[in-house]
């Protein structure tokens, strides 16, 4: 090519009105190629500069440079023109062609078997409450009949929050993240009088490890009822409806005595495993349950001597792993779309 000027100011000229006359990516294509491909014009005329004289060299690289960048805006707006077309050997749009699936998603198995469990006592009237994560050791502990020096309380079995660095040792009232959905009943009788029925929803944590059946967070539904005369029949009839329209009509339950130090007196239920033949045992205890305790409704101010209530609680997680046989824990959080797909 030398060090024409006057070739390179034709070229521009040229490969301007090549680029402006295309109509069709394949004419486009074969500009682009011409003009600025590896082996295009362009390439050869800034490769020409190393014979070009030194007094000279200035010059000609200015127009080589400049030629470069006029065809290459010109490439572009040809392309912008042409809608953005490239000449290749892949067929076009096919419009009678199928559409790929587009993926539907749904709630998450927890998140379902929250809302069943909800709807079943919304049924009867229990209204859903809600309650922060982040509680003090009054809600957590004292308001529940948890006594300082309780084991409940050890360090080892909670997460405290250090909030304040080194000032922790000095704060009033030390945080931890909530050990049971308890602390919403203690909330809610706060700002409520009886009569109240309620249902509460929730994440906890506790130091587990975690394995098949454990982890250090997981989901609690806690129920509570509060108002003049109830009984523990009130609450045997309760859990009874839940049974048999969670688990199926003919599901049997049993009452076991147990120990809370929220409530008195206190049991666990279970439900036969007539349906989970792969449990390989007659019972399975799916919650528990009592009586208020009359020290819990005192720390509300509420009069233990006009009102009673019942409370129960439940582990989502186990429900549901019961339900749907379901024999790791650990599925609900490893977002496996294999796991999350069949629920």
């Amino acid at each position: 090519m030398g060090y024409d000027l006057a070739a390179i100011s034709n070229t521009l000229t040229e490969g301007l009105n090549a680029f402006a006359s295309a109509t069709s990516a394949e004419e486009l294509e074969a500009a682009k190629r011409e003009y600025l491909g590896g082996k295009g014009v362009v390439k050869a005329i800034l490769g020409g500069i190393k014979d070009v004289p030194k007094e000279e060299r200035g010059e000609y690289g200015k127009s080589a440079n400049l030629l470069n960048v006029k065809l290459t805006e010109a490439l572009k707006q040809a392309e912008a023109r042409l809608g953005g077309a490239k000449a290749s050997s892949k067929p076009g749009i096919d419009l009678t062609k199928p559409g790929r699936r587009r993926e539907v998603g749904h709630a998450h198995i927890i998140t379902q078997t929250i809302d069943e469990i909800v709807e079943i006592f919304g049924r009867i009237g229990f209204n859903q409450v809600e309650g922060p994560e982040v509680e003090d050791e009054f809600h957590n502990f004292d308001a529940l009949n948890i006594p300082q020096g309780h084991p409940a309380r050890e360090e080892a079995d909670n997460f405290y929050l250090q909030l304040n660095g080194p000032d922790w040792d000095a704060k009033p009232v030390p945080m931890l993240l909530r050990s049971q959905t308890s602390t919403i009943q203690i909330r809610t009788m706060e700002s409520r009088r009886p009569p109240l029925r309620v249902i509460a929803p929730g994440r906890v944590y506790r130091p587990d490890t975690v394995d098949a059946t454990h982890h250090f967070m997981f989901h609690q539904i806690e129920g509570l009822a509060v108002a003049e005369d109830l009984t523990f029949v009130d609450l045997k009839a309760v859990l009874e409806l839940f049974v048999r329209e969670y688990f199926g009509a003919d599901t049997k339950m049993r009452l076991r005595p147990h120990y809370f130090p929220f409530t008195e007196v206190s049991a666990e239920v279970d439900i036969n495993c007539e349906m989970f033949s792969h449990l390989k045992k007659p019972w399975l205890e799916i919650l528990g349950c009592g009586m208020v305790d009359p020290n819990v409704l005192k720390a509300v101010g509420y009069d233990p001597e006009k009102y009673t209530g019942f409370a129960f609680g439940m582990g989502v997680e186990r429900i549901a792993m019961l339900k749907h046989r379901i024999g790791d824990i650990r599925h609900f959080t490893t977002n496996d779309m294999r796991f999350l797909s069949q629920f």
